[in-house]
């Protein structure tokens, strides 16, 4: 029998159940999509990611309070308020630190804010002029903070797209407008460019305020949480963080660099940390909805050889009019290949449905991963013929006359 013949044959005998057919490659179609719409969803969820650290600039490092090191894994050995003023006026001015164009000192806490009619609890950062170019943050209308500001402990604000609407709802304008921060009242001068972003480190949902009166007034402090520093150039970031970590060792009187009580980062350590563990979670993700192909590949092998038993004088009066083990077992294992492909067909038009509105309720891009697609036309035929090899060698394996005798 010509393989052509085989395939015919077997679409025929699989759309004479279709109740039985449709229920056999659901499992497959609930893995496929599932996998599918999992890899979609982490890569999109990376790529939003990434794109919100890169807008930060590509040859900036920060600096934080806190050694993370011991030994070749890091741990808590500083405390959390070792940077200070001091040691960024000496990044800025000191002649050791050669690759090093702006640098902004920075505070930041979570406090709550209201005004007559609303509240939120958001984040303040306390900067200076230079945060702007450091952060590449641009201001819609109003202005940003001056270093006036700064000097006299202004009780001025500039607020994210996101806080502003939360505070004082859709097309109303902030500029002049009064808002309590920790019970103290403070002007609104500007709104910033929306930036995007979601969660705790939402870059539209904060407001800035003069570095000295977050300190002084706000959160009573004296230290830095943080030390922003933009390198001259990318090639030049290696340098930039040795110069910056010898001089703040010679600062804090320390002697050797496992000893620090300060960590620097630079956006390609955050993205390389980001993608490690976006990645791990989309693999275990997408582990997880493998075992429904699992589960769907056992469905369709059951399938399979209750046929095998419905069919069996059939394949007893074939092998009686010759033919043979091989066309047999290709004949099954054909029938398993269809259900579980076009179950894998079906599964890719679910996983993108599915990935498309994910796509749209998290607000990320649409991302299809056309490896992903490979992979599941690999894993369906693979499916198929795993879970098909059984029943069809069972099939091929029956006696003539004991399969046209039986009931």
């Amino acid at each position: 029998m010509e393989y052509f013949e085989i395939i015919s044959e077997a679409i025929t005998t699989l759309t004479v159940n279709k109740l039985r057919t449709g229920l056999a490659i659901l499992g497959i179609v609930i893995g496929i999509g599932s996998v599918i719409a999992l890899i979609s969803l982490g890569q999109s969820s990376q790529q939003a990611v990434q794109s919100q650290i890169q807008s930060l600039g590509s040859n900036l490092l920060t600096v934080n309070p806190g050694s993370m090191r011991s030994g070749p894994v890091q741990t808590a050995r500083g405390s959390s308020t070792t940077l200070t003023n001091a040691d960024a006026e000496a990044i800025k001015t000191s002649g050791k630190v050669t690759t090093v164009e702006l640098v902004s000192p920075e505070y930041s806490g979570q406090s709550q804010v209201t005004t007559s009619s609303t509240n939120t609890n958001t984040r303040i950062i306390g900067v200076i002029p230079e945060y702007t170019e450091v952060h590449k943050v641009s201001i819609a209308s109003g202005s940003f903070i001056t270093e006036t500001h700064v000097r006299a402990m202004t009780k001025v604000a500039v607020v994210g797209p996101t806080t502003a609407t939360t505070l004082f709802g859709e097309n109303t304008d902030p500029i002049g407008q009064s808002i309590r921060i920790n019970n103290q009242v403070f002007t609104i001068i500007g709104v910033t460019v929306a930036k995007g972003g979601t969660g705790f480190q939402n870059q539209d949902d904060v407001i800035y305020v003069p570095l000295s009166t977050a300190q002084k007034q706000l959160f009573g402090a004296s230290h830095l949480t943080s030390i922003a520093v933009t390198a001259k150039s990318e090639t030049v970031m290696t340098d930039a963080q040795n110069e910056i970590g010898y001089l703040l060792l010679e600062r804090h009187k320390l002697k050797d660099l496992t000893d620090a009580d300060f960590s620097i980062f630079s956006q390609q350590d955050i993205l390389n940390t980001v993608s490690s563990v976006t990645g791990t979670f989309t693999a275990l993700l997408s582990g997880v909805a493998a075992i429904s192909l699992l589960v769907g590949g056992i469905g369709i092998m059951n399938i399979m050889l209750v046929t095998v038993t419905e069919r069996t004088r059939e394949i007893g009066l074939r092998k009686a009019l010759g033919a043979k083990k091989k066309t047999i077992i290709t004949q099954f294992l054909i029938e398993s290949v269809i259900l579980t492909f076009a179950g894998g067909v079906f599964g890719i038009i679910l996983g993108m449905i599915l990935s498309y509105i994910f796509s749209l309720v998290m607000s990320v891009s649409f991302v299809i991963s056309f490896n992903a697609i490979l992979l599941a036309f690999a894993v369906s035929a693979g499916i198929g013929l795993l879970f098909g090899w059984y029943p069809a060698r069972r099939a091929a394996n029956l006696q003539p006359i004991e399969a046209l005798r039986y009931e």
